[in-house]
């Protein structure tokens, strides 16, 4: 018999994971554009959280890191790397699709009207560095999960933008139980770019198979948006019975909660007011781009980056929380500091999928085992370091495609080296 469990799919830094500033809207990537970057560090942040992923005995894989820089996109610019300007360099090498919580949007097979699993990879079209992210996306989707149980889609076309499962929540009794999807999108024509479409969120769910009754649509409050919080995980988060957001998260929150209650009426919401905890406070700290897990113990688990715990306001607020006894019962720290400063949390760098993990292909999921051969390569590959004015350096390109071909080769998915298709 099948069991359904929730597998997080965190996105394996990057070797050219470097800081350009190149996503307006995101606080924390345009105010250290230009700074060195760590990409060895970063890389080696991300596997401890899944080592702590499994310590928590949750069910954990991986998305590999994309070809960088994109020459086909560059070509089907017509230039190439180390004739295009600088700006287009920049955009070619990036290592964003790390944040893989922006790869797809994922329906589970109890909410889909054929009983398969859904994805949906995101088209990501509002910022131009990230647009040719999903055709490698989509290969990588098309491989891990070939099995009939899963039902894979091509992205909505333009110009309707869509960000996966960043402005995506499941509210559930548990994981394996129908669920509530709930979609956030972006009204146009504040300070910063609304990224996610109700148009992109309509043809999603329709592509999904959803049953309207249980689909609710939302809109995020343009003031959290103008405050920094261009996905909707930066300010809101779910799982299971429980919604976890801050207090101006959405346009009209009387309207949502009001939709919860009457086709969801187990559901819990956790409200952060923005008396304790400011929006500036909630984005600076990334208190809601957390895990919200269930680990076999049931007690629920927000797992934080440390950046919470450095926040008097937001970490006084958790403590409370935590001594009120209610749904989320533990809090614990991550420390993702090299992602946490191009403006990706704990919760960016993974997929939520709930299925079979027997599944999934094998290549994708891993142990503790993997994790050290995981590492081993990064140790042995990765740049230590890359300053803003060396990513022209033939050299350093040639250690970036030489790095990721070793890791794709340690985990027998070489055969992801010949996809670059244009986007």
């Amino acid at each position: 018999m099948s069991v359904l469990v929730e597998i997080n799919f965190d996105g394996i830094v990057g070797p050219s994971h470097n800081y350009a500033g190149l996503s307006h809207g995101n606080l924390a990537a345009t105010a250290n554009a230009g700074r060195v970057s760590r990409p060895r560090e970063a890389a080696l942040e991300g596997v401890t959280k899944m080592r702590a992923n499994l310590a928590l005995g949750l069910t954990q894989g991986t998305l590999l890191p994309h070809d960088r820089p994109n020459d086909a996109w560059l070509a089907a610019l017509a230039t190439e790397y180390d004739a295009a300007p600088a700006y287009l360099r920049a955009q070619a090498l990036s290592a964003s699709a790390m944040w893989a919580a922006n790869a797809a949007t994922v329906s589970p097979a109890p909410d889909t009207g054929d009983g398969a699993c859904h994805l949906t990879v995101a088209n990501l079209m509002t910022m131009p560095h990230r647009s040719h992210e999903w055709p490698q996306t989509l290969a990588q989707l098309r491989l891990a999960f070939t099995d009939p149980a899963f039902s894979v889609h091509g992205p909505v076309p333009a110009p309707f933008g869509d960000e996966g499962a960043a402005n995506h929540m499941r509210l559930c009794e548990q994981h394996g139980a129908p669920g509530v999807e709930l979609f956030v999108y972006g009204e146009p024509g504040g300070r910063f770019p609304a990224r996610q479409r109700r148009e992109a969120c309509e043809a999603v769910a329709r592509a999904h198979r959803l049953d309207p009754v249980r689909t609710i649509f939302a809109q995020q409050s343009n003031e959290a948006i103008a405050a920094g919080a261009f996905h909707n995980d930066v300010v809101a988060v779910a799982n299971e019975r429980v919604l976890f957001a801050h207090e101006q998260a959405f346009e009209d929150k009387a309207a949502l909660y009001a939709e919860i209650a009457a086709v969801a009426p187990w559901a819990e919401i956790v409200e952060v007011p923005a008396a304790r905890v400011s929006l500036a406070d909630a984005i600076a700290s990334y208190l809601f781009n957390a895990q919200l897990v269930t680990p076999p113990d049931d007690a629920m688990t927000l797992i934080v980056p440390g950046e919470a715990r450095d926040n008097a306001a937001v970490w006084g607020w958790l403590q409370d929380m935590l001594a009120g006894n209610g749904p989320i019962r533990r809090v614990e720290v991550v420390d993702v500091r090299q992602s946490m400063a191009n403006g990706g949390g704990p919760a960016c760098l993974r997929l939520r999928v709930v299925c079979d993990p027997a599944t999934v292909d094998p290549r994708f999921l891993v142990d503790a085992a993997k994790l050290d051969r995981i590492a081993a390569v990064i140790e042995a590959h990765w740049p230590i370091e890359i300053a803003a004015d060396s990513i022209a350096d033939p050299t350093l390109i040639a250690r970036i495609r030489a790095a990721r071909a070793a890791l794709l080769d340690a985990l027998d998915l070489s055969d992801l080296l010949t996809v670059n298709p244009v986007a």
